[in-house]
C-alpha cells in the first residue's frame, strides 16, 4: 500500500491556454507536422512544413513549448547533420517533439480525470476488508496530504498561519477548477464543483472524497486555524474553507 509520502499528483494543464496556442494557422499546422513525424524535428524541418522562415518557426515552436504542447531538447553531439544548420563539430541542433499532454476544455472547469485517478487508486489499494467508499475517501485524503506537503516544501515557510494558508489553498483550488471566492477574510467559498455531474449521481461518495482531499491538503500544508467543512450548496462545491474558530 502506498504511503502518504509516496503518493503523487499531476498538476493540471490549462486547456484553454493550450487551445489558444493552436489558434494561429501556421502554428497549428506545424504542431500537426511535429506530432505526425514520429521523431524529434528541427526548426528548419518545422519551418519547411508550413513554408515560413526559420526565425518565425522558432517563435511559434517556443509558443507551443510554453503551452505545454511540445518539449524541446538538443540533439546528440556527433549525430548525422540535420537541416537545422551547418554544424561545427559538437554543435547540437535544437529538436522538438510532442508531450504527452491531453487537452480538454470545459466551461465551467471539470476534472473528471482526477476523480477517475482516485477511484482507480482506491480499487487497486482496496483489500476487501473495508467498504469501497471508505477506501476511496482514505485515498483522496492521502492524495491531498501529498499535494499539500509538496506545496509546503516548495514554499518552505515553516508552519503556516491562516491567511497565508488560505492564499496557498486558493491558488491550488483555482488550478483544479474549484473557482474559489473569498467570502470573508477567513472563509473561502468554492463556486464550482469540478466533479459535476458525477457528484450529483453519487453525492455521498464524491462529496466525501472532496472533503477528504481538501482536509488532507490542509493537513499536508500544515495550516493552523483553517478547516474544510461540508456545506452543500446547489450548483457549487459541497465543501468550503473557513477559520477553525468560526
Amino acid at each position: 500500500m502506498a504511503s502518504d509520502e509516496s503518493a503523487t499528483t499531476v498538476t493540471p494543464t490549462d486547456g484553454i491556454d493550450s487551445v489558444s496556442a493552436l489558434g494561429e494557422e501556421s502554428r497549428r499546422r506545424m504542431f500537426t507536422f511535429v506530432r505526425r513525424a514520429g521523431r524529434p524535428v528541427t526548426r528548419d524541418e518545422a519551418a519547411a512544413s508550413v513554408g515560413i522562415s526559420r526565425k518565425l518557426a522558432a517563435f511559434h515552436l517556443d509558443k507551443l513549448v510554453d503551452a505545454g504542447l511540445l518539449r524541446t531538447h538538443f540533439g546528440t553531439p556527433g549525430a548525422p547533420d540535420t537541416p537545422d544548420a551547418p554544424r561545427r563539430v559538437g554543435r547540437r541542433p535544437r529538436l522538438y517533439e510532442p508531450t504527452d499532454a491531453q487537452i480538454t476544455v470545459s466551461i465551467p472547469d471539470r476534472r473528471h480525470e482526477l476523480l477517475a485517478e482516485l477511484l482507480l487508486e482506491a480499487v487497486l489499494d482496496g483489500s476487501g476488508e473495508q467498504p469501497a467508499t471508505d477506501t476511496a475517501v482514505r485515498v483522496a485524503g492521502r492524495r491531498g496530504r501529498a499535494l499539500g506537503g509538496a506545496d509546503r516544501d516548495a514554499a518552505r515557510p515553516g508552519r503556516l498561519g491562516a491567511e497565508r494558508g488560505l492564499t496557498m489553498c486558493e491558488r491550488m483550488l483555482e488550478a483544479y477548477g474549484f473557482e474559489p471566492t473569498r467570502e470573508a477574510p477567513a472563509e473561502v467559498r468554492l463556486r464550482n464543483c469540478p466533479f459535476h455531474p458525477l457528484a450529483a449521481k453519487a453525492p455521498a461518495l464524491v462529496c466525501g472524497m472532496n472533503h477528504a482531499f481538501l482536509t488532507g491538503y490542509l493537513d499536508g500544508l500544515e495550516v493552523t486555524g483553517v478547516e474544510a467543512v461540508l456545506d452543500p450548496t446547489p450548483g457549487e462545491c459541497c465543501v468550503r474553507l473557513r477559520s477553525a474558530a468560526g
